[in-house]
C-alpha cells in the first residue's frame, strides 16, 4: 500500500488532482508550444521531476484516492514519464484515464478489464493489450506510437494493439497514430464489437497486420488516407473476413502494401476504395511484378461497393462468390495482365463506370468496355461461365442485347480452349458459320458467298441434261441454290449433270456446304435459344 510520504512531488501533485479530475501537466512548455524537450520520442531522458510511477497510476483508478462529494474523479496526465507497467487486467475501474503526451516505459495491460473512457493521446508506448476488455465509453489513441510488446500469455502473436473480442461502446479512435509490429499484427481486434465505429484516419500507419476479423463494427470503420505499410507474415496487411459493419470506407488515398482481404465479409451498406491504392505484398504469387494478391473479397456481400481506385492494383484481385447490389468501376479498378482477376460466381445487379470527368454512369453501350470486361473475366484461372452469364444478364437488363451478344459470343470462345481436338474444330465451324447462334447473319454472308461462285461458275459452262427436251431451261442461280439447299427442290439438281468433272466437283463441293452451313444454323440458333 502506498504512502503518500513515499510519493515524489509529480505523483503527490496527481494524487492531488485525481478526486476532482484535475489536469496535471509536467510539459516544460505550455501544451501549445512546439518544446523540443517535450518531443515524446525523447520521454525517455526525462528525469524525476516528469517521471510517475505506474503503481500510482493504478492504485488511483483503483480507489487508492476516492473522490470528494461534488466532483468527478478521474486521472488526467500530460507530458509524463511514467516507469514500471500499467498492470489493470482484470480490474474493475470506475474513472476515466487521460494521458496526454506521455512516455510510458512498459506496456499496458487492460486484458478483461471493466473500465470508462481511456484516453492515451500523442503518447509513445510499448503495446497495449486489451483483449476480453469492457470500456464503457472511448478507447483514444490518437497521434499515439504504438510498438510490439512483449510476448503475451493471451496469444500467439505479438502484438502492438490487441482487441480481441473487446466491448468497447464509445468506439475506437486511431486518428493519426502509427502502430508498428513489422511481420506480426499490428492491431488484433478479432471478435472486437464496438457500437461507435472505429476510426483510422488523419495519417493513420500500421506496420503490420491490422486484424478484425469477424468483428462486429455497427458504428462503420473508417480508414480515409490511412496506410498500412507492411503486411503480416503471410502478407496481408488488412483482414476483414466475416466482420459485419453498415460502413467500411477505404478511400481518400487509403493504400495497402499487402492484401485487403474481406473473406466472407457483410457491409449493409456502402464498402468504397474510392481513390485508393491497393499494392500486392511483395513476392506472393511469382507473377508479373512479383506481388501477391492486392483484393481477396470471397463471399463478401455488400449494398454499394465501390472500387474506382487511384491506379491499377499491383496484384490479383478475388470476388469469387461476391454479391453486391451496385459495382462501381473505373479504368482503373482492375490488374494489369498477367495478375488474375477470379469472378467465378460474382453477382451484381447494376454497375456504373467512372469516367475521367468523375462522372458515374451506366456501363453500357461501349463497345470497348465490353472487350475490356470480358478480357478481365478471360484472365482468370481456367473457364467458368458463370462471370461471362453474370455480364451478359446485366447488359440484356440494361436493353443492350448487342452487348450481351458479344459477351456470349466470347464465352463460346473461351470453352472452345476446353475442348478436345473434334469438339474444337466443330466449335471453330459454327463460330465461323453463324457466331454460335449469337450471329445468324453470318450464314446469309456464307450463302451469298457460295451463291455466287456456283452462278458464276455454271452460267460459263454448258450442263448436260438428263433428259433430253424435258424438264424447266437451265437457270444457274436456281440451279446454285438447289444444290445449296438440302431441304426441297427446284427441279435444277436432278435435271442436269456435268462432263466437265472440275465443274461437278464444285457441284458436289456445294451440296457439302449447303448441308454443313444448315447443320451449323440449326445447332446455334438451338443453343443460343437454350442459353438465353
Amino acid at each position: 500500500m502506498l504512502s503518500y510520504d513515499e510519493l515524489t512531488v509529480p505523483e503527490r501533485a496527481l494524487w492531488d488532482a485525481f478526486p476532482e479530475g484535475r489536469l496535471v501537466d509536467l510539459r516544460a512548455g505550455r501544451p501549445e508550444d512546439d518544446q523540443d524537450e517535450d518531443d515524446v520520442a525523447g520521454g525517455g531522458a526525462w528525469g524525476p521531476g516528469r517521471t510517475v510511477r505506474a503503481e500510482v497510476v493504478v492504485a488511483l483508478l483503483l480507489g487508492a484516492n476516492s473522490g470528494r462529494p461534488g466532483t468527478v474523479a478521474s486521472l488526467w496526465l500530460a507530458g509524463a514519464r511514467i516507469s514500471g507497467r500499467l498492470d489493470l487486467a482484470g480490474a474493475q475501474l470506475n474513472h476515466q484515464l487521460w494521458l496526454e503526451n506521455c512516455w510510458l516505459e512498459e506496456s499496458v495491460d487492460l486484458f478483461g478489464a471493466s473500465t470508462h473512457t481511456i484516453a492515451i493521446v500523442g503518447s509513445r508506448v510499448p503495446g497495449i493489450e486489451a483483449g476480453s476488455a469492457r470500456v464503457e465509453g472511448r478507447l483514444d489513441l490518437r497521434g499515439s506510437v504504438l510498438t510490439r510488446g512483449p510476448a503475451s500469455p493471451y496469444h500467439r502473436r505479438r502484438t502492438a494493439l490487441s482487441l480481441m473480442n473487446a466491448q468497447v461502446s464509445g468506439g475506437v479512435v486511431l486518428n493519426g497514430a502509427e502502430i508498428a509490429a513489422p511481420g506480426e499484427w499490428a492491431v488484433s481486434g478479432g471478435g472486437l464489437v464496438t457500437e461507435g465505429g472505429v476510426f483510422c484516419k488523419d495519417g493513420f500507419i500500421a506496420h503490420g497486420e491490422v486484424r478484425l476479423v469477424g468483428a462486429q463494427l455497427p458504428g462503420g470503420l473508417f480508414m480515409q488516407g490511412a496506410r498500412l505499410e507492411s503486411p503480416s507474415a503471410d502478407g496481408v496487411a488488412l483482414a476483414l473476413d466475416n466482420a459485419v459493419a453498415p460502413t467500411v470506407d477505404l478511400s481518400e488515398g487509403f493504400a495497402a502494401n499487402g492484401t485487403v482481404r474481406l473473406r466472407g465479409a457483410r457491409v449493409a451498406d456502402g464498402l468504397t476504395f474510392e481513390g485508393s491504392v491497393l499494392n500486392g505484398p511483395p513476392g506472393g504469387d511469382g507473377e508479373g511484378d512479383g506481388r501477391g494478391p492486392a483484393l481477396v473479397a470471397l463471399l463478401l456481400q455488400a449494398v454499394d461497393f465501390d472500387l474506382t481506385l487511384a491506379r491499377r492494383p499491383s496484384g490479383s484481385v478475388d470476388l469469387r462468390g461476391a454479391q453486391v447490389s451496385y459495382l462501381h468501376d473505373s479504368e482503373h479498378s482492375w490488374p494489369d495482365a498477367p495478375h488474375v482477376v477470379e469472378l467465378d460466381g460474382f453477382v451484381y445487379g447494376s454497375i456504373k463506370i467512372v469516367g475521367p470527368d468523375g462522372e458515374r454512369r451506366e456501363a453500357v453501350g461501349d463497345r470497348e468496355s465490353v472487350a475490356r470486361r470480358v478480357e478481365w473475366i478471360q484472365r482468370g484461372p481456367g473457364y467458368s461461365p458463370q462471370p461471362y452469364e453474370q455480364l451478359a444478364s446485366w447488359y440484356r437488363k440494361a436493353g443492350h442485347d448487342d452487348d450481351a451478344r458479344r459477351v456470349l459470343l466470347a464465352r463460346q470462345r473461351h470453352r472452345r480452349r476446353t475442348l478436345h481436338p473434334a469438339a474444337r474444330a466443330w466449335s471453330h465451324l459454327l463460330d465461323a458459320t453463324v457466331g454460335y447462334g449469337y450471329r445468324p447473319w453470318l450464314a446469309g454472308v456464307w450463302l451469298l458467298a457460295l451463291t455466287l461462285l456456283g452462278t458464276l461458275t455454271f452460267a460459263t459452262h454448258t450442263p448436260t441434261p438428263t433428259k433430253p427436251d424435258e424438264g424447266a431451261p437451265f437457270q444457274p442461280l436456281a440451279y446454285t441454290l438447289d444444290l445449296l439447299i438440302p431441304i426441297g427442290g427446284l427441279g435444277q439438281r436432278t435435271g442436269w449433270y456435268w462432263t466437265d468433272d472440275a465443274v461437278q466437283w464444285t457441284a458436289y463441293a456445294l451440296i457439302a456446304f449447303g448441308w454443313v452451313l444448315t447443320t451449323a444454323v440449326v445447332a446455334g440458333v438451338t443453343r443460343a435459344l437454350q442459353k438465353s
